[in-house]
């Protein structure tokens, strides 16, 4: 006992016990905090769940059923993931119209941004689906635009013109136009393939991919390289100019050899 108490009044004591101490607390708080920020983090996701199926049962229910499983007037979004809710409600293209014609156009969304998170975030509950992309992914840094160019012509073109000025489709259907679109609803149409375009999942068309095509379509669509030329006639390149010149310069030169020709000698006695 003697030899414990002179032990307690070492100078040093104070200073063992106060590191003793520190490193308990340490351990405590690394043992139960990422607990606590995970079960936060839980809370915080359930809470975006559950007004996103507030949100669902006001302006999506009556198409896609209670449980997004589908119905007569619109597909099941079982698995369709937050990426395609982010396209449709982010471009206005749902809710849809009333009176639909042969596909949902682009409109004026009604949704705030968080709103649109909150409906993602039900419907990817609903099922594992693409997930919304971040900005890394569809971001121009490190994008190789000549790739993307290859890469869209070869997948894209065929629809969407060469620049991703559009084009008709069969039974009034069409391709839209690109330019002005936002680069993260270009990356979720890929993803998902909305209404008649195919969708390009990583195995088809990588991350890069994906980057490079959209760093290409707003290239080609930027004010410095827009039509230098002249008008593009859709994209096919600074022709118009010599198609007028085609068919009125090319007119008038036949209408006056038709005129010359009238008014020769031999064109007066017979």
């Amino acid at each position: 006992m003697k030899k414990l108490s002179a032990r307690r009044r070492h100078p040093l004591a104070a200073v063992v016990v106060l590191l003793l101490a520190l490193v308990g607390t340490g351990g405590a708080y690394a043992f139960l905090a990422p607990a606590g920020k995970a079960q936060a983090d839980e809370t915080s996701q359930s809470l975006t769940i559950e007004e996103g199926q507030k949100l669902y049962s006001v302006g999506c229910a009556s198409c896609h059923g209670t449980k997004g499983q589908g119905s007569s007037d619109g597909p099941s979004l079982v698995g369709v993931g937050a990426a395609a809710v982010d396209f449709q409600v982010g471009t206005g293209r749902m809710p849809a119209a009333t009176s639909q014609g042969p596909q949902v156009v682009k409109k004026k969304n009604i949704y705030t941004q968080a709103q649109i998170d909150q409906l993602a975030a039900y419907v990817a509950s609903l099922g594992a689906g693409p997930e919304v992309p971040t900005s890394e992914q569809y971001g121009s840094d490190g994008a190789d635009i000549a790739k993307g160019g290859e890469l869209f012509r070869t997948n894209c073109a065929q629809c969407h013109n060469f620049v991703g000025a559009g084009g008709a489709l069969t039974k009034g259907k069409f391709a839209p136009n690109l330019e002005g679109v936002a680069p993260k609803h270009i990356y979720e149409a890929m993803q998902t393939g909305p209404q008649n375009m195919p969708s390009f999942p990583d195995t088809t068309l990588t991350e890069k991919n994906k980057k490079d095509i959209i760093a290409y379509i707003d290239a080609v669509n930027s004010p410095d390289t827009e039509n230098p030329g002249g008008l593009n006639l859709g994209g096919l390149g600074p022709v118009s100019e010599g198609l007028f010149a085609w068919i009125f310069g090319l007119g008038a030169l036949i209408a006056v050899a038709v005129w010359v020709a009238a008014r020769t000698a031999k064109a007066k006695k017979s």
